[in-house]
């Protein structure tokens, strides 16, 4: 490709004050420069977007940086390559990548967080290595079946269970040999984590007026393993219901993502975490990275099997990403929210 091509990118054009909205993103076209060698040239075939990205957005220190006003966001992307001067890599090649939101773009291939793989870029499942076999994916299996430890028997609580991470923590459970209760944001999704992903119990805590009350109906031996993928008031009634030695695993927040001000519940966890003799552990998939291949192995046998099942919910067009990152927040997704171009 010569220089003169042009390509689309999304830069953050603000920081959003509570919710995000479209307003906060903004369109740009820029030059594509002539490959160097070493480098190889990606486009862009589907963009993740998860609700993690809305911290990203707020100025701070967390466990990753910012994104900086007026750059592109990043995401994980699954791209192909159109051109190289990089021996590692050809042309049709499929890679993971986390990288900025352009649809074209030139790339140092000794990058470390290049991930080559065997498929090709027609595939028909390429998208489920965003999903299923991808961070996501990855993530519900380190942080359950590497965290939480389960034993057969245990009762396990997920929040968003219907979500891409949610729904194969479910699944796992039931193949451990664990009870398994779902919080999801519908009643549609109340059925889909039953009939399609084995749960089995679930409710709706949109139509639920005693988060508590509805645990302990659910989880009448209590609470031994707590998946939380929401934070809040949520949370916090299933803290109220927790065994003793309970895990409870926290892999996001986000009923507290857009907000302004933190909750006060915060103050409670130490003492319900000491009289239970219980822990409370965070974590970050990329902890586990040299494990992802043996990981990625077992999850496609199990995909194989039918034991895993999946969901996506794809959003077509590039100028659509930010929308379909937006409505992460409203709960219209069902499993992993894809955009494909």
């Amino acid at each position: 490709m010569s220089a003169t091509n042009k390509t689309r990118a999304i830069l953050l054009a603000s920081r959003p004050q509570g919710d995000a909205s479209l307003s906060n993103f903004t369109f740009t076209e820029e030059q594509i420069p002539a490959l160097k060698q070493g480098e190889i040239q990606l486009k862009a075939l589907y963009v993740s977007v998860d609700p993690y990205l809305r911290g990203r957005m707020n100025e701070g220190k967390s466990y990753i940086e910012p994104f900086e006003l007026q750059k592109p966001v990043a995401s994980g992307m699954l791209t192909v390559v159109v051109d190289s001067k990089n021996a590692k890599f050809k042309n049709g090649d499929v890679v993971f990548a986390i990288l900025p939101w352009k649809e074209i773009q030139n790339i140092d291939g000794e990058d470390i967080n290049l991930v080559s793989l065997p498929v090709s870029a027609d595939a028909k499942d390429l998208s489920i290595y965003l999903g299923v076999l991808g961070l996501t994916g990855l993530t519900a299996y380190f942080g359950f079946l590497k965290l939480a430890k389960p034993k057969s028997g245990e009762t396990v609580v997920v929040s968003g269970a219907a979500g891409a991470v949610g729904s194969v923590v479910g699944q796992l459970a039931k193949m451990m040999g664990c009870k398994v209760v779902g919080i999801v944001g519908s009643d549609q999704k109340v059925e889909l984590v039953k009939s399609h992903f084995g749960f089995d119990a679930a409710f709706n805590y949109k139509t639920t007026k005693d988060f508590s009350a509805a645990i302990k109906k659910h989880c009448p031996q209590g609470v031994d393993i707590y998946f939380d993928n929401v934070g809040g008031d949520i949370s916090d009634a299933v803290l109220d219901n927790i065994n003793k030695f309970a895990r409870i695993i926290i892999c996001g927040a986000i009923s507290i993502y857009n907000a302004t001000t933190l909750p006060l519940s915060a103050q409670r966890i130490p003492r319900i975490l000491l009289v239970n003799s219980a822990t409370m552990q965070g974590f970050l998939a990329w902890d586990f990275n040299q494990d992802f291949p043996i990981a990625v192995q077992e999850m496609s046998q199990w995909l194989k099997e039918g034991k895993l099942k999946y969901k996506e919910t794809i959003v077509n067009g590039f100028e659509n990403i930010p929308q379909a990152f937006l409505n992460l927040f409203k709960g219209t997704n069902e499993g992993k929210m894809i955009v494909k171009l």
